[in-house]
């Protein structure tokens, strides 16, 4: 019973000098939730711990009273509370109790952050650059150079999103192939490829690909996006084969690819089927439903449902499914959904469309790190589409979608806790 109870007398103890506390709510009345997390950053990056108070109203953030904290939280807009120390050890007592499906995690170093993207990247085409900046969160900007010489592992959480690790570049070519954007962002992979040393994109991706894994087995953090999340698994799968035709990288692909296909080298898919069609825009049968035609869907009424984990057994899913509702508005992406019969039992299912095989995120271990997988594009634009006007968040300060790429920001952060299985 004893150590049930260590993150509790370490809070009195915290209590016990006087010191009120700041308590940053997460359900329903609160007025910024994106905005809220970048307070959490905020006080973490300036050397104060939070504590996650998951599945206390919405997964809370509570931390020691400092007035730098509080101007913070009433410039940008995040609704707070301060709080005495009686009232900060009943939420603790309350949390710890054994019949409530709440635990606290302490939140105690900022990650520092980096998301791969293109020099021609536009932050309107990434969901968690959107995110980011919204919520005030530094990160920084990678490409392939960085994932090949190391430099990624100065990084505690590296984002993909809309990236294409098969060398297809993003299978476009039937709708954009002959436009200028398309031919000229060919002509720069190519040119990178040739200055990092491969004779084809293709390869140099899949060199790519394999140093994210690298990354992710010595302790890193994945968080990835749309088509970066089944691209990924195909390099790593088809690592001694070629898939790609002759308008991608001048040759025919492998007749025998798909036999070819090594599932074991992948970090959450296995068994799926390539879509060797090159004038389709897709990659595989992991992504459901099919990115070509779009499905026809009511957007009023198309959800996906969040799973509810036990805090106190399984905080890590606990931590990255926080939120103050536990179904959502699903948006659409090259990669909308992952289709269940191709996920590794290794993986777990985080949320999922209800009465379907179509899973929408998904949580794995390799190594030491871990990787997420969210299906869609972006949270709040339903359907995107190339040359889209980019989603303004002030107009979504409540978004539970974009609530979910935040989660996984702060996941880094947290103190590793002994298992309780």
């Amino acid at each position: 019973m004893m150590k049930k109870f260590l993150l509790l007398i370490f809070s009195v103890l915290g209590l016990a000098s006087g010191q009120n506390k700041i308590l940053i709510y997460m359900d329903l009345k609160q007025t910024d939730h994106l905005k809220a997390y970048g307070i959490a950053y905020f006080a973490l990056k300036h050397g104060v711990d939070v504590d996650w108070l998951l599945n206390y109203r919405g997964g809370s953030f509570m931390m020691d009273y400092h007035d730098e904290i509080v101007n913070e939280c009433r410039v940008r807009g995040v609704a707070f509370e301060v709080i005495s120390n009686s009232e900060a050890l009943k939420i603790y007592a309350l949390i710890q109790d054994e019949n409530s499906n709440m635990d606290v995690v302490r939140l105690e170093k900022a990650p520092k952050i980096a998301v791969y993207v293109p020099p021609n990247f536009r932050p309107w085409d990434d969901a968690v650059t959107l995110a980011l900046e919204y919520a005030e969160i530094p990160y920084d900007k990678i490409w392939d150079e960085e994932i090949l010489n190391g430099k990624v592992f100065e990084y505690d959480w590296l984002h993909l999103h809309h990236e294409d690790f098969t060398g297809q570049y993003g299978k476009f070519y039937a709708s954009f192939g002959k436009t200028q954007w398309y031919v000229e962002e060919q002509m720069m992979y190519e040119r990178e490829a040739r200055r990092l040393g491969f004779k084809k994109v293709s390869e140099l991706k899949k060199a790519v690909a394999r140093g994210i894994k690298e990354y992710i087995a010595s302790g890193g953090f994945v968080f990835a996006m749309c088509s970066a999340t089944d691209a990924l698994d195909i390099a790593l799968a088809a690592e001694n084969t070629d898939i790609c035709d002759v308008m991608y990288d001048g040759d025919p692909p492998d007749p025998d690819c798909q036999q070819k296909l090594d599932f074991s080298k992948t970090l959450a898919f296995e068994n799926f089927k390539l879509e060797m069609n090159p004038y389709r825009y897709e990659y595989s049968d992991i992504d459901l439903p099919p990115s070509d035609p779009p499905p026809l869907r009511d957007p009023s009424t198309d959800y996906f449902t969040l799973f509810e984990f036990s805090a106190k057994y399984d905080p890590v899913p606990t931590m990255l499914t926080q939120n103050h509702v536990n179904v959502i508005h699903n948006f659409m992406g090259q990669t909308t959904s992952f289709n269940r019969k191709v996920i590794k039992k290794s993986v777990v299912i985080l949320a999922e469309k209800e009465g379907t095989d179509e899973v929408k995120y998904i949580h794995g271990n390799y190594g030491r790190g871990t990787f997420t997988f969210l299906g869609g594009h972006d949270p709040e634009d339903y359907q995107h589409a190339v040359g889209d006007p980019p989603t303004d968040l002030s107009l979504h300060k409540n978004s539970p979608g974009y609530r979910l790429i935040l989660n996984n920001v702060l996941f880094p952060a947290a103190k590793k806790k002994k298992l309780k299985t």
